[in-house]
C-alpha cells in the first residue's frame, strides 16, 4: 500500500544527479518526507527555517533527527520578515485556534506567502549544491486552509523553479494528494520512530490535542490503528 501512494503522488523527473533538498520542519510530515527521500536513494541536505513561529520546538526535533542520520542540515534564521508578514496567530500575539483543520477559524495560522518564500530559498540553496529536487511536505489536508499547499500552486512554482536559473531545479511533493493519514502509513511501512517528531502548534513541554495540528496528527494514528507516542495534555 504505501508504495502505491508514492507511485500515485506527483512523478519525480529524470533527475541529473542524486542530490536533493528536503524542506524539513522537524514536523510529522516533513520528517516522513525525509526518510521517502532516504528510502528514495537520494543524498540529502536537510533545509529548516526559523520564520519567527512562537516556539522552536520543531527544529530542534529537526536538528536531532538530522545529527542522528549524519545529514548535513541548516537552520536559518528569516525572522525578520516577520515586520512584513503580519497577522497569523503562529506568528503574532494572536491565540492559537483549537479545532480541526476544516474550520474558518484555522485560516489565522496562515503565514502570508510563507511558502513560497521557504520554497525559493530552498531551490536557492539546491543551485548552490547542485541539486536537481527540492522534497516539499504539502499534502490533502492542508487544501482546505493553506492555498500554498494546494496542488494549482505546486504546480505553478515548479513551472517558474524550472526557468527561473541555469540549473532546472523540480519541487517534487510526494504526498501531496495524500491525507496526513496516508503519510503516517508510509511511514508505518518505513519503520519509523514519530517519537522524534513535533507537530503542536504551542511549544509546551506537552502537545496540546487541541490545535488543529495535534487533531489532524491524532485522526491519523487512531484511523492507522496505533497509538502516538508523544505526550499531551
Amino acid at each position: 500500500m504505501a508504495e502505491n501512494l508514492v507511485e500515485n503522488s506527483t512523478s519525480p523527473a529524470a533527475t541529473k544527479n542524486n542530490k536533493v533538498v528536503v524542506i524539513y520542519s522537524g514536523g510529522m510530515d516533513s520528517f516522513t518526507v525525509l526518510n521517502r527521500a532516504i528510502k528514495d536513494g537520494k543524498q540529502l541536505y536537510a533545509l529548516s527555517f526559523d520564520y519567527g513561529q512562537k516556539h522552536v520546538k520543531e527544529l530542534e526535533y529537526a536538528a536531532n533527527v538530522c545529527k542522528e542520520l549524519n545529514i548535513p542540515h541548516k537552520i536559518i534564521d528569516i525572522t525578520s520578515i516577520n515586520q512584513l508578514l503580519a497577522g497569523s496567530s503562529l506568528t503574532d500575539d494572536i491565540d492559537i485556534p483549537e479545532g480541526h483543520y476544516e474550520e474558518e477559524s484555522m485560516k489565522s495560522t496562515v503565514v502570508p506567502n510563507r511558502n513560497m518564500i521557504l520554497l525559493s530559498l530552498a531551490v536557492g540553496y539546491a543551485v548552490s549544491v547542485e541539486a536537481s529536487q527540492v522534497y516539499y511536505g504539502a499534502h490533502s489536508g492542508d487544501h482546505a486552509i493553506y492555498p500554498d499547499c494546494r496542488p494549482e500552486f505546486v504546480e505553478k512554482m515548479n513551472d517558474v523553479c524550472k526557468i527561473a536559473n541555469y540549473q532546472e531545479v523540480e519541487i517534487y511533493s510526494p504526498y501531496l494528494t495524500q491525507s496526513k493519514i496516508d503519510i503516517l502509513t508510509d511511514g508505518i511501512s518505513m519503520g519509523l520512530d514519530y517519537a522524534k517528531t513535533w507537530t503542536c502548534y504551542n511549544g509546551r513541554e506537552k502537545a496540546c490535542g487541541a490545535c488543529g495540528a495535534c487533531q489532524e496528527r491524532l485522526e491519523a494514528f487512531k484511523e492507522n490503528g496505533i497509538t502516538d507516542p508523544l505526550s499531551y495534555e
